[in-house]
This record gives structure tokens, sequence and C-alpha cells, in this order.
């Protein structure tokens, strides 16, 4: 599981439910594919947490553990954490391989928003 100690805006989905969480969503949805174990994924966890607080509106955040859940990580070729995967209509619409800074994150996922 992940730490307790993120957010309650940012969700915790699993393979069993990613599909009705991410794909059925209204909203484009960033998949923060991590992992305990992931240095950057820990490095990230708090501007994630700091974007889905600003951007609650217009994009819903979720994480999902690679290691608990292999299956929705293999579908979508998953291979570096942490991958953040943009979902709009039940479709992947942009990738972004590994830790960045809010600003920097924020530019990159303007043309999805």
């Amino acid at each position: 599981m992940i730490e307790t100690t993120h957010a309650e805006d940012v969700a915790t989905v699993s393979d069993a439910d990613f599909d009705a969480t991410v794909l059925g969503a209204g909203l484009p949805v960033l998949v923060d594919f991590t992992a305990d174990w992931c240095g950057p994924c820990r490095q990230i966890a708090p501007v994630l947490d700091a974007v889905a607080k600003e951007e609650a509106g217009r994009l819903r955040i979720v994480r999902i553990d690679v290691d608990a859940n292999p299956a929705t990580a293999i579908r979508y070729g998953v291979l570096s954490m942490p991958t953040l995967m943009v979902f709009r209509g039940g479709e992947p619409v942009k990738t972004i391989v590994g830790a960045r800074p809010r600003r920097r994150l924020m530019e990159d996922l303007a043309d999805v928003l």
C-alpha cells in the first residue's frame, strides 16, 4: 500500500478498480505509476499532492503501486517509475517519465488541461 501520509486529494487505485476510476472518469486523470522503493516517486509525491488540490476542478490525480498492481503497468507499457500518464475519455493522451519540479510538471501538462 502507498504511504498514508499522502493528501486525500490523491486517491489510490488498483488493477481491480482502474477501469472504473480512471477510464470512466469525466475529468482528465493523471495516473502516478509508483512504487514504495522508488526514491524519485517519493520526491514527486508532494508535488502531485499540491497539484491535486490546486487543479481539483480540472484534473484528478490517482496513484497506483506497480508492485501490487502489475497488470495495469504491463497493460500501458510502464517500465520506469515514476511514470505519469494522463487519461482523457478512457485513452492515454500524455506520458511523462521521471520526477520534475512543480513548474515544469505544469508546463508539461498545459496541453492536456
